[in-house]
């Protein structure tokens, strides 16, 4: 697929980015991150470096063109500025290969979700030290200065949480093998663990080569010391194949470990509750995601170190080095029970938060459908856990459609985005719609418009305020395009336009309706009688058959219809006439590699796991439309609010993380196109769908919205632009988005409930 632009005169400009810029040698950025326009910026007027001006027509993935001016030749302030105006106009965003730069070009440029994951396995050498050490085996023992540097406040966190109860198990376990007798050389081993698991840190587990062993059953009578002198080498990692040293005659062999009597009192009586004790630590260390090299230790003492002959196991403490060579090998050596970074690990490509609650889904399935009478698990619960199963589902969608698009097409990566990007927010309205059109219930329809409006103002307020925010608190000025942020805003005032028309007409045109007015001075008296009335539950008439058939749902279908078009005006724009706004760039180190890429779903199971967890999404969406009546019927809280916050925001923490990391990685034109290209995605493509889908089933859906619906709607986008204008962000311009925000949200909590509710 060529992005080449054959209508843009930059297109012949373009030159290709030097391999060495390719790689991030300083921390472990996301590479699909790139370069921020404030690097450009710092290269354009300050760096002395010159061009490639060789340009290649084998690669499709170019490098718009930089002037790059030198030190000497900046002699001006406003040189400066012109320069960083002119490269403002383009964005470059680097990929690692040619795969992960086919999705970033049919999710990213479509205004699609931009899921953080990568599709591709990255070289395991070429991370930091930093990932290597999250992906390690704990096989590897490290130079050790001494007992003090392993004395850390998640090691003694451990001690509270595991290591007491783990070293009491073994020890229990130990006296149970001493009294069995033939179990005493286990007996020895589990009092070995003991206290090796109350404190392992430094010390390192190893198993004893054949040849060690049988130099110690030839001559018994000699030392055979496990300790030696200190080894410089700054890694034991484990020890080659062994050299097989000729068996002596005369010397019984050693019973072979299945054939002992032992090993069956061990298997039947020692090591079931140690599985139990292990599976247990092993399940706790897994769900608190940052004590992981925990859950590394036990499943590796559950599969490993417990099946080896205890003679083959053998405990050295930290002050001790063993031998270098065959003799021996390491088996596990843990210098922390926690690290930080363990939120950047994934699963099969998928994020360890997000694998950790799709448990959740099942919960939710088998409490809904099995408990349908409310017995064990009350309909809040139920509520509960049924949305929170959205979020680990949604995080599968996202790399089910990136997997299929980065390996496909432009046509195949278009019809997946437009089939399954919104899927999770659009299974969840039209299952709202139908029960509450099932159920006569017109509250479910205003709780989807408050949802659907508080997916605006959140994607447009508070995740580009955030962002802001926490990028600003790393980086003092953040800049961004301003060019690529000017079509999004552009986008989102004809999106609420659009969608907002039918409620502008209906109240110019409609008859305002109140269902009882009582004269405020005069209550007893008439409704002919003078002075002021009170009237309730005011709204604009849409039953005149007149007005809406004639008038106000042809408006509907009309606008409908223009939205979608202007979203394919904006995908013609960036794609084509001004593709070259957007530059996806891979290295040239990676273009000679690519073709050795590994991915982590090819698209066939891509495509299964991305329908399954469709059905799956129907499912829990459809319990949470049937247990939210309780939380809808609660008196202190408007259902504007539920709508608004819960609803809305839920199935968006996963853009939430991806915009946060992006501002950290100092990539705010990232961070803020996040909010505003979801906010057009439901203008542009979910309502008109809804419109759609209530034109052949008729559900109730009317495209009218409430007045505070409308103008913080307006106002949002008004604001965001006024603060789009200049390029540039700072912790202070998030901050006042995310305090507009929670003004908004007060405003909804404290609006009483809207009718029918």
């Amino acid at each position: 697929m060529s992005l080449s632009s054959t209508g843009s005169p930059d297109t012949t400009s373009r030159r290709r980015r030097p391999a060495e810029f390719a790689q991030d040698s300083s921390s472990e950025h996301d590479p699909l991150l790139g370069y921020s326009n404030e690097q450009v910026y710092d290269r354009t007027c300050g760096s002395q470096h010159t061009a490639d001006t060789s340009t290649s027509s084998s690669h499709h993935f170019l490098y718009p063109a930089t002037k790059c001016i030198s030190a000497h030749a900046c002699q001006s302030h406003h040189t400066c500025e012109d320069s960083w105006k002119e490269s403002q106009n383009k964005r470059t965003i680097r990929a690692e290969n040619e795969v992960e730069a086919n999705k970033l070009v049919n999710n990213y440029r479509f205004g699609f979700r931009k899921w953080k994951s990568h599709v591709t396995e990255r070289p395991f050498e070429d991370r930091s030290d930093v990932v290597k050490e999250l992906y390690s085996e704990l096989n590897v023992v490290k130079p050790h200065s001494g007992p003090g540097q392993c004395i850390t406040c998640g090691n003694v966190a451990y001690v509270l949480l595991f290591g007491w109860w783990v070293s009491l198990a073994y020890f229990l376990v130990g006296i149970l093998m001493f009294v069995t007798i033939t179990g005493v050389p286990y007996g020895k081993l589990c009092w070995k663990l003991c206290c090796y698991f109350l404190w392992p840190f430094g010390n390192t587990i190893h198993e004893v080569g054949n040849t060690l062993r049988r130099c110690c059953e030839h001559v018994p009578d000699c030392e055979c010391s496990m300790e030696a002198e200190e080894d410089n080498s700054p890694f034991l990692l484990p020890s080659p194949t062994e050299v097989p040293v000729p068996e002596m005659s005369g010397q019984p062999l050693r019973t072979t470990y299945w054939r002992r009597f032992a090993t069956y009192v061990w298997l039947l009586l020692g090591y079931p509750p140690l599985v139990v004790v292990h599976i247990l630590a092993c399940f706790i260390s897994w769900i608190l995601v940052f004590t992981i090299p925990v859950f590394k230790m036990n499943a590796r003492t559950l599969g490993v170190i417990l099946l080896l002959p205890p003679e083959d196991v053998y405990i050295s403490a930290g002050s001790q080095r063993k031998r270098q060579g065959y003799e021996t090998r390491a088996l596990l050596c843990c210098y922390h029970a926690a690290n930080w970074y363990y939120y950047k690990y994934t699963v099969d490509g998928i994020n360890v938060f997000a694998s950790n609650l799709l448990p959740l889904v099942i919960v939710a399935l088998v409490t809904g459908y099995i408990d349908r009478e409310n017995k064990y698990t009350s309909s809040e619960v139920k509520f509960a856990i049924a949305i929170g199963s959205i979020i680990p589902l949604s995080y599968y969608i996202g790399m089910g459609i990136a997997s299929i698009s980065a390996q496909s097409n432009f046509a195949v990566g278009a019809v997946v985005n437009a089939t399954f990007g919104s899927i999770t927010e659009l299974t969840f309205y039209i299952t709202a719609l139908l029960r509450g059109h099932q159920q006569a219930n017109s509250c479910l329809q205003e709780v989807v418009k408050a949802a659907l409006t508080g997916t605006l103002l959140g994607c447009i307020l508070f995740i580009p305020g955030i962002c802001m925010i926490i990028g600003g608190l790393r980086h003092s000025e953040q800049r961004f395009n301003s060019r690529s942020a000017g079509v999004s805003c552009a986008l989102l005032f004809i999106s609420i336009g659009g969608v907002f028309a039918p409620t502008l007409f209906s109240k110019a045109y409609g008859n305002l309706v109140c269902d009882s007015c009582t004269n405020s001075t005069r209550p007893n008296s008439t409704s002919n009688s003078s002075g002021p009335f009170v009237c309730h539950s005011c709204h604009y008439d849409l039953s005149n058959g007149t007005l809406f058939h004639n008038h106000v749902q042809p408006l509907v279908y009309t606008v409908s219809a223009l939205l979608p078009v202007a979203y394919i005006i904006g995908l013609l724009f960036t794609l084509k006439t001004h593709s070259h706004i957007y530059n996806i760039h891979v290295g040239e180190e990676e273009v000679s590699s690519h073709h050795g890429t590994v991915v982590h779903w090819s698209r066939w199971r891509s495509l299964v796991i991305l329908i399954l967890a469709t059905v799956l999404t129907s499912a829990c969406a459809d319990l949470a439309t049937e247990h939210i009546q309780p939380i809808l019927n609660q008196p202190n809280i408007s259902q504007y609010f539920i709508g608004v916050t819960v609803l809305a925001m839920v199935p968006e923490i996963p853009e939430i993380v991806n915009g946060i990391q992006f501002a950290l990685q100092n990539n705010i034109s990232l961070s803020l196109e996040v909010g505003s290209c979801i906010a057009v995605q439901v203008c542009m493509l979910q309502i008109p769908i809804l419109v759609l889908f209530n034109a052949f089933y008729d559900v109730g859906f009317v495209l009218i919205f409430s007045d505070q619906h409308l103008w913080a709607s307006i106002f949002s986008v008004i604001l965001v632009n006024y603060i789009f204008m200049d390029g540039k962000s700072d912790y202070f311009q998030g901050t006042a988005l995310v305090v507009i925000y929670l003004i908004l949200l007060a405003l909804y909590y404290f609006a009483p409930s809207p009718g029918g509710c």
